[in-house]
């Protein structure tokens, strides 16, 4: 694919996005499938080319693929298989940057999230396999002086918040009393920071994404260490 120059996505974006969610079926999407490809696709392609170079020079085992189907877009189309929520629609934009080891969204990652209520970026890991998250608590607990660098460094946490689910009780072989407990009952080891819906319509925003990813970069490579891959 050719790469393109991206100067911001469209808004018509939002639109679409709002108008499908209130139009979730196929008859309407077929109709309006050029919108998508024009406000959706194409930006959000151009959007994943321009991240390439300068994520590369963040992190080289990180991967931006502006691929339609398998790269950093993730599918517009939910899987129903086994859902009672038959929408066959998403109605975001989901664009994981993946590390190079990584073969799915449970793999380290830098992800940028768009929808008409909100936009915002996350690092980490979400929901990391049982023996991945073995291996971080692992690290949490025999290594709680560089965990706790990573997570308050100053501009992670001025810009971050840990998010995602946890255990209500200790996880197995760790004492209740444990000083990072909190910590070793995640589930999920994200950090996630909002940005405005105006952001999105800015050239700059290539640049901007990157500085708030490089402000997780110690987080990154805690858990990257963790789970046995390069950062």
């Amino acid at each position: 694919m050719a790469k393109e120059k991206f100067s911001g996505f469209p808004l018509g974006l939002l639109h679409f996005l709002n108008e499908l969610s209130k139009h979730n079926n196929r008859t309407w999407f077929t109709a309006n499938k050029s919108r998508y490809e024009q406000d959706l696709l194409e930006p959000a392609l151009a959007f994943i080319g321009a991240m390439a170079e300068p994520l590369s020079k963040l992190s080289p085992h990180f991967r931006a693929e502006p691929k339609k189907v398998g790269g950093s877009l993730m599918r517009i189309y939910r899987d129903v298989r086994f859902s009672k929520d038959k929408r066959p629609y998403k109605t975001n934009v989901g664009i994981q940057f993946r590390h190079e080891a990584g073969r799915d969204v449970h793999s380290p990652g830098f992800y940028f999230h768009i929808d008409p209520d909100e936009v915002f970026l996350g690092v980490g890991i979400w929901h990391p396999d049982s023996k991945s998250l073995g291996k971080i608590r692992q690290a949490i607990d025999k290594d709680p002086a560089t965990w706790k660098r990573a997570k308050n460094a100053k501009a992670f946490r001025e810009q971050y918040k840990l998010a995602g689910d946890s255990l209500k009780r200790p996880p197995r072989g760790y004492d209740a009393e444990h000083p990072l407990l909190e910590d070793l009952k995640r589930k999920d080891f994200i950090g996630v920071m909002p940005l405005d819906h105006d952001e999105l319509f800015e050239p700059s925003l290539v640049k901007h994404t990157i500085a708030h990813f490089r402000a997780g970069r110690a987080f990154m490579s805690f858990l990257c260490k963790a789970v046995g891959v390069k950062f």
